[in-house]
Protein backbone atom coordinates (compact mmCIF):
# COMPACT_ATOMS: atom_id res chain seq x y z
CA UNK A 1 0.00 0.00 0.00
CA UNK A 2 0.53 3.41 -0.57
CA UNK A 3 2.51 5.20 2.89
CA UNK A 4 -0.74 7.18 2.54
CA UNK A 5 -2.98 4.42 3.83
CA UNK A 6 -0.70 3.59 6.59
CA UNK A 7 0.09 5.33 10.05
CA UNK A 8 3.06 5.67 12.60
CA UNK A 9 1.86 4.56 15.99
CA UNK A 10 4.39 4.90 19.80
CA UNK A 11 7.69 5.46 20.85
CA UNK A 12 9.36 3.99 17.98
CA UNK A 13 7.34 5.56 15.29
CA UNK A 14 6.51 2.03 14.01
CA UNK A 15 4.42 1.98 10.77
CA UNK A 16 1.05 0.23 11.33
CA UNK A 17 -2.05 -1.07 8.60
CA UNK A 18 -5.03 -0.48 9.85
CA UNK A 19 -4.48 -1.38 13.93
CA UNK A 20 -1.86 -3.68 13.11
CA UNK A 21 1.67 -3.28 13.98
CA UNK A 22 4.03 -4.26 10.86
CA UNK A 23 6.62 -5.68 13.41
CA UNK A 24 4.15 -7.64 15.34
CA UNK A 25 3.52 -9.31 11.73
CA UNK A 26 6.83 -10.14 11.22
CA UNK A 27 7.13 -11.62 14.31
CA UNK A 28 4.28 -13.79 13.72
CA UNK A 29 4.71 -14.65 10.47
CA UNK A 30 7.82 -14.12 8.93
CA UNK A 31 9.54 -12.48 6.11
CA UNK A 32 9.05 -11.80 3.62
CA UNK A 33 5.64 -11.81 3.77
CA UNK A 34 2.91 -9.68 1.41
CA UNK A 35 0.53 -7.98 3.82
CA UNK A 36 -3.16 -6.83 2.14
CA UNK A 37 -5.47 -4.24 3.68
CA UNK A 38 -9.57 -5.31 3.71
CA UNK A 39 -10.44 -1.64 4.34
CA UNK A 40 -8.28 -0.22 1.33
CA UNK A 41 -9.58 -3.25 -0.84
CA UNK A 42 -13.05 -2.13 -0.11
CA UNK A 43 -12.44 1.69 -0.39
CA UNK A 44 -10.46 0.90 -3.86
CA UNK A 45 -13.62 -0.95 -4.84
CA UNK A 46 -16.20 1.61 -3.73
CA UNK A 47 -14.14 3.99 -5.36
CA UNK A 48 -15.51 2.57 -8.80
CA UNK A 49 -18.95 1.96 -7.43
CA UNK A 50 -19.64 5.25 -6.23
CA UNK A 51 -18.43 6.68 -9.71
CA UNK A 52 -20.80 5.11 -11.25
CA UNK A 53 -23.73 5.75 -9.13
CA UNK A 54 -23.17 9.32 -9.34
CA UNK A 55 -23.38 9.37 -12.84
CA UNK A 56 -26.32 6.99 -12.79
CA UNK A 57 -25.02 4.17 -14.82
CA UNK A 58 -24.83 1.94 -11.45
CA UNK A 59 -27.58 -0.77 -12.35
CA UNK A 60 -26.72 -1.17 -16.05
CA UNK A 61 -22.47 -1.42 -14.92
CA UNK A 62 -20.51 -4.52 -14.13
CA UNK A 63 -17.13 -3.94 -12.04
CA UNK A 64 -14.81 -7.30 -13.20
CA UNK A 65 -12.09 -7.69 -11.29
CA UNK A 66 -9.01 -8.16 -13.68
CA UNK A 67 -7.57 -11.42 -11.79
CA UNK A 68 -4.13 -11.31 -13.08
CA UNK A 69 -3.13 -8.64 -10.67
CA UNK A 70 -3.52 -10.22 -7.57
CA UNK A 71 -5.24 -14.07 -7.86
CA UNK A 72 -5.35 -14.92 -3.89
CA UNK A 73 -8.59 -16.42 -2.87
CA UNK A 74 -9.10 -13.87 0.18
CA UNK A 75 -8.89 -11.26 -2.51
CA UNK A 76 -11.23 -12.87 -4.86
CA UNK A 77 -13.71 -13.81 -2.21
CA UNK A 78 -13.54 -10.00 -0.79
CA UNK A 79 -14.50 -8.57 -4.58
CA UNK A 80 -16.84 -11.60 -5.03
CA UNK A 81 -19.16 -10.31 -1.69
CA UNK A 82 -18.33 -7.06 -2.75
CA UNK A 83 -20.77 -7.89 -6.04
CA UNK A 84 -18.10 -7.97 -8.44
CA UNK A 85 -17.26 -9.62 -11.74
CA UNK A 86 -14.09 -10.99 -12.47
CA UNK A 87 -12.10 -10.59 -15.68
CA UNK A 88 -10.05 -14.15 -16.25
CA UNK A 89 -7.08 -15.13 -18.50
CA UNK A 90 -6.80 -19.05 -18.13
CA UNK A 91 -8.84 -21.75 -17.16
CA UNK A 92 -6.66 -21.80 -13.76
CA UNK A 93 -7.79 -18.22 -12.71
CA UNK A 94 -11.47 -19.79 -13.37
CA UNK A 95 -11.04 -22.12 -11.45
CA UNK A 96 -9.63 -19.58 -8.44
CA UNK A 97 -12.26 -17.85 -9.05
CA UNK A 98 -15.45 -20.43 -8.56
CA UNK A 99 -13.52 -21.79 -5.77
CA UNK A 100 -13.43 -17.94 -4.06
CA UNK A 101 -17.21 -18.09 -4.04
CA UNK A 102 -17.39 -16.05 -7.86
CA UNK A 103 -20.35 -16.19 -10.01
CA UNK A 104 -19.35 -18.08 -13.30
CA UNK A 105 -21.89 -15.68 -14.92
CA UNK A 106 -20.13 -12.75 -14.39
CA UNK A 107 -16.82 -13.87 -15.85
CA UNK A 108 -15.28 -12.61 -18.70
CA UNK A 109 -12.43 -14.75 -20.62
CA UNK A 110 -9.79 -12.68 -22.01
CA UNK A 111 -6.32 -13.49 -23.77
CA UNK A 112 -5.16 -14.10 -26.91
CA UNK A 113 -4.05 -17.61 -26.79
CA UNK A 114 -7.10 -19.37 -24.95
CA UNK A 115 -6.72 -23.60 -25.73
CA UNK A 116 -9.55 -25.49 -26.70
CA UNK A 117 -9.62 -27.10 -23.36
CA UNK A 118 -9.50 -23.92 -21.60
CA UNK A 119 -12.83 -22.70 -24.08
CA UNK A 120 -14.49 -26.17 -23.31
CA UNK A 121 -14.24 -25.57 -19.40
CA UNK A 122 -15.27 -21.94 -19.49
CA UNK A 123 -18.25 -23.09 -21.95
CA UNK A 124 -18.68 -25.76 -19.12
CA UNK A 125 -19.18 -23.33 -16.65
CA UNK A 126 -21.50 -20.97 -18.51
CA UNK A 127 -19.41 -17.58 -18.21
CA UNK A 128 -20.66 -14.33 -19.44
CA UNK A 129 -18.69 -13.60 -22.05
CA UNK A 130 -15.82 -14.56 -24.30
CA UNK A 131 -13.73 -11.68 -25.03
CA UNK A 132 -12.45 -13.15 -29.02
CA UNK A 133 -8.70 -11.68 -30.06
CA UNK A 134 -8.70 -13.00 -33.77
CA UNK A 135 -10.46 -14.56 -36.10
CA UNK A 136 -8.51 -17.72 -35.40
CA UNK A 137 -10.28 -17.77 -32.41
CA UNK A 138 -13.78 -16.74 -33.77
CA UNK A 139 -13.28 -19.95 -35.45
CA UNK A 140 -11.97 -22.42 -32.98
CA UNK A 141 -14.46 -21.15 -30.19
CA UNK A 142 -17.67 -21.81 -33.10
CA UNK A 143 -16.42 -25.05 -33.40
CA UNK A 144 -15.82 -26.15 -30.12
CA UNK A 145 -19.52 -24.72 -28.80
CA UNK A 146 -20.64 -26.61 -31.44
CA UNK A 147 -19.45 -29.73 -30.51
CA UNK A 148 -20.96 -29.81 -26.89
CA UNK A 149 -24.18 -28.29 -28.28
CA UNK A 150 -24.12 -24.54 -27.11
CA UNK A 151 -23.71 -20.87 -28.30
CA UNK A 152 -20.55 -19.47 -27.39
CA UNK A 153 -21.23 -15.57 -26.14
CA UNK A 154 -18.62 -13.54 -27.89
CA UNK A 155 -16.99 -10.14 -27.69
CA UNK A 156 -14.68 -8.86 -29.95
CA UNK A 157 -11.94 -7.25 -28.22
CA UNK A 158 -10.73 -3.93 -30.37
CA UNK A 159 -7.71 -2.78 -31.15
CA UNK A 160 -8.41 0.91 -31.30
CA UNK A 161 -4.26 1.83 -32.22
CA UNK A 162 -4.69 4.27 -29.28
CA UNK A 163 -1.04 5.32 -27.95
CA UNK A 164 -2.03 4.70 -24.26
CA UNK A 165 1.20 6.64 -22.67
CA UNK A 166 2.97 3.88 -20.43
CA UNK A 167 5.40 1.40 -20.41
CA UNK A 168 6.11 -0.52 -23.60
CA UNK A 169 5.62 -4.11 -21.84
CA UNK A 170 2.15 -2.99 -20.75
CA UNK A 171 0.78 -1.22 -23.47
CA UNK A 172 -2.01 -3.54 -25.41
CA UNK A 173 -3.58 -0.76 -27.80
CA UNK A 174 -1.60 0.16 -30.48
CA UNK A 175 -1.61 -1.93 -33.65
CA UNK A 176 1.84 -3.24 -33.04
CA UNK A 177 0.87 -5.53 -30.08
CA UNK A 178 -0.34 -8.80 -30.08
CA UNK A 179 -3.72 -8.27 -28.25
CA UNK A 180 -7.41 -7.80 -29.91
CA UNK A 181 -8.69 -7.45 -33.29
CA UNK A 182 -7.42 -4.58 -35.51
CA UNK A 183 -9.94 -2.09 -35.75
CA UNK A 184 -9.79 -1.65 -39.59
CA UNK A 185 -11.19 -5.19 -39.28
CA UNK A 186 -13.35 -5.74 -36.64
CA UNK A 187 -16.94 -4.65 -38.47
CA UNK A 188 -16.32 -7.33 -41.10
CA UNK A 189 -15.40 -9.76 -38.40
CA UNK A 190 -18.32 -9.22 -36.40
CA UNK A 191 -20.33 -9.44 -39.41
CA UNK A 192 -18.99 -12.86 -40.41
CA UNK A 193 -19.39 -13.94 -36.20
CA UNK A 194 -22.96 -12.45 -36.56
CA UNK A 195 -23.69 -15.55 -39.42
CA UNK A 196 -21.82 -18.47 -36.89
CA UNK A 197 -24.38 -21.06 -35.55
CA UNK A 198 -22.99 -21.43 -32.60
CA UNK A 199 -21.73 -17.62 -31.40
CA UNK A 200 -23.51 -15.45 -30.55
CA UNK A 201 -22.32 -11.94 -30.51
CA UNK A 202 -23.09 -10.21 -26.78
CA UNK A 203 -20.49 -7.19 -26.92
CA UNK A 204 -17.28 -5.22 -27.52
CA UNK A 205 -14.12 -5.14 -25.20
CA UNK A 206 -10.91 -3.02 -25.52
CA UNK A 207 -8.54 -2.50 -23.06
CA UNK A 208 -5.57 -0.45 -24.43
CA UNK A 209 -2.67 -0.68 -21.43
CA UNK A 210 -2.13 -0.54 -18.04
CA UNK A 211 -0.95 1.90 -15.84
CA UNK A 212 -2.48 4.53 -17.12
CA UNK A 213 -2.16 8.14 -15.38
CA UNK A 214 -3.76 9.98 -17.95
CA UNK A 215 -7.52 10.07 -18.48
CA UNK A 216 -7.26 11.06 -22.28
CA UNK A 217 -6.63 7.64 -24.12
CA UNK A 218 -9.11 5.78 -22.69
CA UNK A 219 -11.69 8.58 -23.25
CA UNK A 220 -10.14 8.33 -27.43
CA UNK A 221 -10.74 4.50 -27.36
CA UNK A 222 -14.06 5.17 -26.18
CA UNK A 223 -14.84 7.61 -28.35
CA UNK A 224 -14.26 5.20 -31.03
CA UNK A 225 -15.49 2.11 -29.73
CA UNK A 226 -18.57 3.93 -29.92
CA UNK A 227 -18.68 4.95 -33.60
CA UNK A 228 -17.86 1.21 -34.09
CA UNK A 229 -21.04 0.10 -32.16
CA UNK A 230 -23.02 2.55 -33.70
CA UNK A 231 -21.83 1.17 -37.38
CA UNK A 232 -22.88 -2.12 -36.41
CA UNK A 233 -26.31 -1.19 -34.61
CA UNK A 234 -26.98 0.13 -38.03
CA UNK A 235 -26.40 -2.67 -40.17
CA UNK A 236 -28.22 -4.73 -38.01
CA UNK A 237 -25.86 -5.98 -34.93
CA UNK A 238 -27.25 -4.64 -31.76
CA UNK A 239 -24.69 -5.07 -28.99
CA UNK A 240 -25.29 -5.73 -25.40
CA UNK A 241 -22.63 -4.63 -23.87
CA UNK A 242 -19.93 -2.77 -24.36
CA UNK A 243 -16.89 -3.38 -22.35
CA UNK A 244 -13.72 -0.56 -21.94
CA UNK A 245 -11.42 -2.66 -19.68
CA UNK A 246 -9.42 -1.39 -17.15
CA UNK A 247 -5.63 0.35 -16.68
CA UNK A 248 -6.32 2.60 -14.27
CA UNK A 249 -3.10 3.67 -12.61
CA UNK A 250 -1.69 4.14 -8.75
CA UNK A 251 0.69 6.36 -7.38
CA UNK A 252 4.04 4.68 -6.69
CA UNK A 253 5.80 7.80 -6.06
CA UNK A 254 4.36 11.30 -4.56
CA UNK A 255 5.66 13.42 -7.14
CA UNK A 256 3.34 11.13 -10.07
CA UNK A 257 -0.16 11.60 -8.61
CA UNK A 258 -2.23 8.85 -10.37
CA UNK A 259 -6.18 9.93 -11.02
CA UNK A 260 -9.00 8.90 -9.05
CA UNK A 261 -11.63 6.77 -10.17
CA UNK A 262 -13.83 9.50 -10.83
CA UNK A 263 -11.11 11.28 -12.82
CA UNK A 264 -10.16 8.59 -14.93
CA UNK A 265 -14.04 7.32 -15.86
CA UNK A 266 -15.49 10.80 -16.16
CA UNK A 267 -14.74 11.50 -18.92
CA UNK A 268 -15.86 7.73 -20.66
CA UNK A 269 -19.12 7.98 -18.57
CA UNK A 270 -20.21 11.50 -20.05
CA UNK A 271 -19.46 9.71 -23.12
CA UNK A 272 -21.67 6.65 -22.58
CA UNK A 273 -24.84 9.07 -21.14
CA UNK A 274 -28.31 8.27 -22.38
CA UNK A 275 -26.58 4.38 -24.05
CA UNK A 276 -29.06 1.50 -23.55
CA UNK A 277 -26.05 -0.76 -23.38
CA UNK A 278 -24.90 -2.78 -20.05
CA UNK A 279 -21.30 -1.33 -19.38
CA UNK A 280 -18.33 -3.20 -18.69
CA UNK A 281 -14.99 -2.42 -16.80
CA UNK A 282 -12.03 -4.66 -15.74
CA UNK A 283 -10.17 -2.75 -13.15
CA UNK A 284 -7.10 -4.85 -11.57
CA UNK A 285 -4.11 -3.14 -10.45
CA UNK A 286 -6.26 -0.08 -9.66
CA UNK A 287 -8.00 -2.40 -6.78
CA UNK A 288 -5.17 -3.85 -5.18
CA UNK A 289 -2.08 -2.01 -6.00
CA UNK A 290 -1.95 0.10 -3.27
CA UNK A 291 -3.76 -2.18 -0.73
CA UNK A 292 -0.35 -4.36 -0.19
CA UNK A 293 2.85 -4.07 0.64
CA UNK A 294 6.04 -6.51 0.87
CA UNK A 295 7.77 -6.81 4.35
CA UNK A 296 11.68 -8.11 4.09
CA UNK A 297 14.34 -8.17 6.89
CA UNK A 298 17.94 -6.16 6.32
CA UNK A 299 20.09 -9.83 6.32
CA UNK A 300 23.27 -7.86 5.30
CA UNK A 301 24.85 -4.52 5.14
CA UNK A 302 27.66 -4.24 2.58
CA UNK A 303 29.55 -0.83 1.99
CA UNK A 304 31.64 -0.64 -1.60
CA UNK A 305 33.67 2.10 -2.56
CA UNK A 306 31.07 3.18 -4.91
CA UNK A 307 27.99 1.50 -3.97
CA UNK A 308 26.49 0.70 -0.54
CA UNK A 309 24.15 -2.88 -0.48
CA UNK A 310 21.48 -3.66 1.67
CA UNK A 311 21.12 -7.04 1.39
CA UNK A 312 17.24 -8.34 2.27
CA UNK A 313 15.47 -11.52 2.46
CA UNK A 314 12.96 -10.70 -0.45
CA UNK A 315 14.38 -11.08 -4.22
CA UNK A 316 13.25 -10.55 -7.89
CA UNK A 317 11.53 -13.92 -7.03
CA UNK A 318 9.17 -12.48 -4.51
CA UNK A 319 8.50 -8.85 -6.26
CA UNK A 320 9.15 -9.39 -9.90
CA UNK A 321 8.29 -5.90 -11.28
CA UNK A 322 11.28 -3.90 -10.44
CA UNK A 323 13.85 -6.33 -12.56
CA UNK A 324 11.01 -6.72 -15.19
CA UNK A 325 10.25 -2.93 -16.26
CA UNK A 326 12.53 -0.89 -13.92
CA UNK A 327 9.46 -0.27 -11.69
CA UNK A 328 10.08 1.82 -8.91
CA UNK A 329 7.97 1.15 -4.90
CA UNK A 330 8.71 3.33 -2.24
CA UNK A 331 10.61 1.91 0.60
CA UNK A 332 10.46 2.79 3.96
CA UNK A 333 11.67 1.69 7.71
CA UNK A 334 8.93 0.11 9.33
CA UNK A 335 10.23 1.49 12.88
CA UNK A 336 12.45 4.91 13.79
CA UNK A 337 14.45 2.59 16.05
CA UNK A 338 18.42 3.76 17.28
CA UNK A 339 18.99 6.43 14.70
CA UNK A 340 22.05 6.78 16.59
CA UNK A 341 23.55 3.48 15.76
CA UNK A 342 23.23 3.99 12.12
CA UNK A 343 23.71 6.65 9.50
CA UNK A 344 21.39 7.76 6.62
CA UNK A 345 22.90 6.68 3.08
CA UNK A 346 22.06 5.54 -0.30
CA UNK A 347 21.56 2.39 -0.18
CA UNK A 348 21.09 -0.26 -3.35
CA UNK A 349 17.94 -2.59 -1.71
CA UNK A 350 18.74 -5.84 -3.35
CA UNK A 351 18.11 -9.44 -2.65
CA UNK A 352 19.92 -12.58 -2.41
CA UNK A 353 19.13 -14.13 -5.50
CA UNK A 354 22.06 -14.86 -7.87
CA UNK A 355 21.71 -12.36 -10.69
CA UNK A 356 22.77 -8.64 -11.14
CA UNK A 357 19.26 -7.78 -12.11
CA UNK A 358 18.20 -8.93 -8.55
CA UNK A 359 17.08 -5.38 -6.71
CA UNK A 360 14.09 -3.51 -5.45
CA UNK A 361 15.33 -0.32 -5.14
CA UNK A 362 18.12 1.38 -6.48
CA UNK A 363 19.92 4.61 -4.78
CA UNK A 364 17.41 4.89 -1.35
CA UNK A 365 18.23 6.92 1.58
CA UNK A 366 18.06 5.50 4.43
CA UNK A 367 19.51 4.77 8.00
CA UNK A 368 19.65 0.94 8.49
CA UNK A 369 21.23 -1.49 10.27
CA UNK A 370 21.10 -5.57 10.13
CA UNK A 371 17.74 -6.88 11.18
CA UNK A 372 15.85 -3.52 10.54
CA UNK A 373 12.59 -4.25 8.61
CA UNK A 374 11.77 -2.56 5.22
CA UNK A 375 8.19 -2.29 3.58
CA UNK A 376 8.16 -2.13 0.15
CA UNK A 377 5.05 -0.18 -1.13
CA UNK A 378 2.18 -0.46 -3.31
CA UNK A 379 3.14 -4.07 -3.98
CA UNK A 380 -0.54 -5.37 -4.03
CA UNK A 381 -0.95 -5.92 -7.90
CA UNK A 382 1.89 -7.87 -9.93
CA UNK A 383 3.34 -8.67 -6.73
CA UNK A 384 2.75 -12.16 -5.51
CA UNK A 385 1.02 -12.88 -9.22
CA UNK A 386 4.62 -12.73 -10.79
CA UNK A 387 6.16 -14.70 -8.14
CA UNK A 388 8.72 -18.08 -8.66
CA UNK A 389 10.93 -20.32 -6.84
CA UNK A 390 13.89 -18.94 -8.58
CA UNK A 391 17.09 -20.17 -6.97
CA UNK A 392 14.37 -22.80 -5.13
CA UNK A 393 13.46 -19.98 -2.93
CA UNK A 394 9.83 -20.62 -1.49
CA UNK A 395 7.65 -18.08 -2.28
CA UNK A 396 6.52 -15.92 0.58
CA UNK A 397 3.09 -15.70 2.83
CA UNK A 398 0.56 -13.52 2.56
CA UNK A 399 -1.49 -11.40 5.29
CA UNK A 400 -4.90 -9.96 5.26
CA UNK A 401 -5.23 -6.93 8.01
CA UNK A 402 -8.86 -6.43 9.19
CA UNK A 403 -9.10 -3.88 11.68
CA UNK A 404 -7.12 -5.55 14.53
CA UNK A 405 -7.26 -9.08 12.99
CA UNK A 406 -4.69 -10.53 10.97
CA UNK A 407 -5.23 -13.60 8.75
CA UNK A 408 -2.70 -15.89 7.17
CA UNK A 409 -4.55 -16.18 3.64
CA UNK A 410 -1.17 -18.43 2.34
CA UNK A 411 1.35 -20.15 4.30
CA UNK A 412 4.81 -19.97 3.31
CA UNK A 413 5.94 -22.71 1.02
CA UNK A 414 8.17 -25.28 2.47
CA UNK A 415 10.70 -26.60 0.55
CA UNK A 416 10.16 -30.34 0.12
CA UNK A 417 6.77 -28.08 -1.73
CA UNK A 418 9.06 -27.10 -4.27
CA UNK A 419 10.04 -30.35 -5.40
CA UNK A 420 7.26 -32.66 -4.71
CA UNK A 421 6.12 -33.38 -8.33
CA UNK A 422 9.80 -34.12 -9.66
CA UNK A 423 11.36 -37.29 -9.44
CA UNK A 424 14.47 -38.97 -9.83
CA UNK A 425 15.70 -41.45 -12.94
CA UNK A 426 14.96 -44.79 -12.10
Amino acid sequence: MSLAAMRCVGNENTLHVEELALSDIANRFGTPCYVYSRKALTAAFAAYRDTLQAHGMLEQSMICYAVKANSNLAVLNLFARLGAGFDIVSVGELARVIAAGGSPDKIVFSGVGKSSAEMREALKAKIHCFNVESASELDQLSEIAGSVGLRAPVSLRVNPDVDPKTHPYISTGLKSTKFGVAFGEAFELYRRAATLPHIAVKGIDCHIGSQLLDPAPAAEATGKILELVDRLAAAGIALEHIDLGGGMGVQYRAEEPAPSAADYLGPMLKMLAGRREKLLFEPGRSLVGNAGLLLTRVEVLKHGEEKNFAVVDAAMNDLMRPALYDAWHDIVKVGAGDTAASKAMPYEIVGPVCESGDFLGHDRKLALKEGDLLAILSAGAYGMAMASNYNSRPRAAEVMVDGEAVHLVRRREDISQLFALESTLP
